[in-house]
């Protein structure tokens, strides 16, 4: 049995999802943060896997996001990376919330997502060394080349996208920081596992593998896994929520 309980801390709805009868104990914690257009509820099973585990599990609606959209995010692609720099400012803040209200264990603290919440964990795996594990659901650990690609991908139909040199080149700059391909140093053999459909056609599935592949050999990635699902698109299956909280289980 589990709990849900929604509440707002910081501006920032979330749902806070725990197993049944343990909603004010000392509890290992996992924040999972959803896609690009998507919400805190669409998350929902993931949550209650994690519950199932005995984590309790934050999951947060994202800046422009769920309760706290203000337009339609159709043609606003320039804002991706936005969601995604609110999400590494607030992810600390939920972290800071639960551990002081001794409800989080300061040393079993874990981060995942899908899609823009597995990009909003590769980059927070660069800023924050107490995240202990983290799950990456068909995200990317290279910001910058995901850019590069993303300017002749599906992803821009109908989009406003800056184009002009100087934006572009300013804006991958910005991405230098939290890009783990850049810094994958950062990953400090701590246990984190990827997983990705084959046919992925919005976040491509190749260059994930290949730096899963180059990043095993190194020290600091003996702890690195990663599951692939053959033909599978942009959407994961059921089967990879529970693969997802299992790993959690083992590691955290």
């Amino acid at each position: 049995m589990i709990s849900i309980k929604s509440l707002t801390i910081e501006g920032m709805p979330l749902l806070e999802i725990n197993p049944k009868g343990k909603e004010m104990a000392l509890l290992p914690t996992v924040v999972f943060f959803h896609g690009w257009e998507s919400n805190k509820e669409s998350c929902l099973v993931n949550g209650y896997e994690l519950a199932k585990k005995g984590f309790r599990a934050i999951l947060p609606d994202a800046y422009l996001h769920g309760e706290r959209k203000e337009k339609d995010l159709t043609k606003e692609g320039v804002e991706f990376w936005n969601v995604i720099a609110s999400n590494l400012t607030e992810l600390p803040l939920i972290r800071e919330y639960y551990i002081n209200k001794g409800l989080s264990d300061s040393k079993r603290f874990g981060v995942t997502g899908l899609s823009m919440g597995g990009f909003t964990t590769c980059a927070a795996l660069t800023q924050f060394p107490w995240i202990k594990t983290a799950v990456v659901l068909m995200g990317s650990p290279d910001p910058v080349n995901f850019t590069k690609w993303l300017l002749s991908s599906k992803w821009t139909e109908g989009m406003e996208l800056p184009v002009t040199e100087e934006v572009y080149t300013k804006s991958l700059a910005t991405l230098l920081p939290i890009s783990l391909a850049m810094h994958p140093e950062s990953i400090a053999n701590r246990y984190i596992h990827f997983w990705h459909g084959t046919k992925d056609d919005l976040v491509p599935y190749q260059p994930t593998f290949d730096f899963y592949e180059e990043v095993k050999l190194q020290s600091y990635g003996s702890n690195l896994s990663f599951s692939a699902s053959v033909g599978v698109g942009h959407k994961v299956p059921y089967t990879k929520s529970v693969e997802m909280a299992d790993f959690f289980s083992a590691h955290l």
